[in-house]
């Protein structure tokens, strides 16, 4: 009967760190599975902008890379009045295209590559949500460039999850383990 009693013993705290360690992380153990499912399917719910091919019959040169970043950051500060600062380019050379992501909202627009002419503009969502999804959101907010929040909330909800983990196998093996042992007749 020690060894059961023991073994229920350890189940109890197994329980106890198992609801303390749920209880405040639940929330974001959902938001990170609900934004991994729309991260995974993002090209089929259409949350990234579909990618345009060049209009150029002929391409034989690109322009020059700073000529895109004028046309973006131009295009950003003088049709839409947002922020020009450029986070990324995304070169596509078998469509002709380069995208040009911006740092402090999620528009993205669509430049070609040979003529300089702008073929999209839209919104990237599937940048929002991997914001959220990575805790990086909160950095963006405040415009810091340090991912503090994002350290610390995906450092966090990990080692939750680790530890949830952890205990809800022993919440599931513990009572398989006392009643084997009530089945041998052992204490």
């Amino acid at each position: 009967m020690r060894r059961i009693s023991k073994i229920a013993n350890q189940t109890r705290i197994h329980r106890r760190i198992h609801k303390w360690f749920s209880i405040p992380f639940v929330l974001f153990l959902i938001i990170i599975g609900v934004t991994a499912i729309l991260l995974a399917w993002k090209k089929e719910m259409k949350l990234i902008p579909k990618t345009q091919k060049t209009k150029v019959e002929n391409p034989v040169d690109w322009i020059a890379l700073e000529q895109v970043l004028e046309i973006g950051s131009a295009y950003m500060r003088d049709s839409l009045e947002k922020s020009h600062e450029i986070d990324r380019l995304d070169i596509r050379p078998d469509k002709g295209i380069i995208k040009i992501v911006f740092k402090y909202h999620f528009t993205e627009v669509q430049v070609d590559g040979f003529s300089g002419e702008i073929l999209s503009v839209s919104q990237r969502n599937s940048d929002l949500i991997e914001k959220i999804h990575d805790g990086s959101i909160l950095d963006f907010i405040i415009k810091s460039d340090a991912e503090n929040s994002k350290l610390i909330y995906s450092t966090l909800t990990s080692l939750a999850l680790i530890i949830l983990g952890f205990s809800g196998f022993y919440l599931w093996y513990n009572p398989r383990k006392i009643k084997s042992i009530k089945k041998r007749g052992y204490s």
